[in-house]
């Protein structure tokens, strides 16, 4: 077996220095003297073959290489502490912190339920929802700032996997006394005007998809990466957008919005559990995915995901 050239606490001490951004504040962070830790420093760069970090007058900032061992580092001592816990506590209930990414319209439903159960289910367990766009999301999940995540499609990321948790459907949305009707084919609306996230979402790649398979190009009248903000938007009679059905029901009961379905056979896009493939999984990861996954089925058996339906597995 090839020996590591880097151990735990070479690590730590790096990841302290990024952090801080100077080597002065690290030593005195660490109670290391500061020549002790650039030695550690050279050690480290001479044993890798490459400058990890670059240094200048206001202090030191990492390299591409740096960056690269500081995500990683980060991702191994996190590992690290969960192992220790799940060994220390084995034969116990799960316990320990599980960080969950949601999109912002599939954290309105989730999350609370989520948390709700998690408490009941597993005391021991700390959960931390974080909510964004799911492009931001994504990013997360790659970085390993989150465990889980929902994601709108399935992850091509060497190092995660995921399996499809329901379809929803997404429909159209205009301003209160729009003339479009209840029920349209996505070719009417050609030369609407549409409000719409940017490119690095799931949903504008799917809405661009959805237009150039009918033969047209999106006619977008303004990007904004806030689902609530694309709703005001539309209310205030800037363009029409495509957002969840379950996302815009209240606006639509409340005559806020117009909400317009498309036809058969729609426009949905599947909801994926996302997690890593390369790394263990604790107990408590484990736990809180299958919460999760019961979570949104039962939102789905209950009525309480408007628009969603769930696919058998081919």
């Amino acid at each position: 077996m090839r020996k590591s050239r880097l151990d735990v606490r070479k690590l730590s001490y790096f990841l302290e220095i990024v952090e801080l951004g100077s080597l002065t504040r690290a030593a005195a962070s660490l109670n290391v003297a500061q020549p002790a830790l650039s030695l550690h420093l050279k050690a480290m760069e001479e044993a890798l073959g490459t400058r990890l970090l670059d240094r200048g007058r206001a202090g030191v900032t990492p390299t591409e290489a740096g960056v690269l061992l500081a995500q990683r580092a980060r991702v191994i001592i996190e590992d690290l502490i969960r192992t220790e816990d799940e060994v220390a506590t084995l034969g116990a209930d799960p316990m320990g912190e599980v960080r969950v990414g949601l999109p912002g319209t599939i954290g309105a439903i989730v999350a609370l339920p989520l948390l709700v159960s998690a408490r009941r289910q597993y005391p021991r367990i700390t959960v931390n929802v974080t909510e964004a766009m799911s492009g931001f999301v994504a990013d997360w999940l790659v970085d390993g700032q989150v465990d889980a995540a929902v994601l709108y499609s399935h992850p091509a990321e060497k190092g995660l996997d995921a399996h499809l948790l329901l379809e929803e459907e997404l429909v159209l949305l205009s301003a209160p006394g729009s003339d479009l009707p209840e029920g349209i084919d996505i070719g009417r609306i050609a030369d609407l005007p549409m409000v719409l996230p940017s490119k690095m979402h799931g949903l504008r790649q799917q809405v661009d998809r959805a237009f150039l398979q009918a033969g047209m190009a999106v006619n977008l009248s303004m990007e904004i990466d806030s689902y609530a903000n694309i709703k005001r938007l539309v209310s205030a009679g800037f363009g029409a957008s495509v957002l969840p059905l379950h996302a815009v029901r209240q606006e639509g009961a409340e005559g806020v919005l117009k909400i317009s379905r498309f036809a058969a056979p729609g426009l949905w896009r599947g909801a994926y559990l996302a997690f890593p493939s390369g790394r263990p999984t604790t107990r408590a990861q484990a736990a809180i995915r299958g919460l999760l996954s019961n979570v949104v089925s039962d939102l789905h058996q209950n009525g309480d995901w408007p628009g969603s339906r769930l696919v058998q597995p081919s």
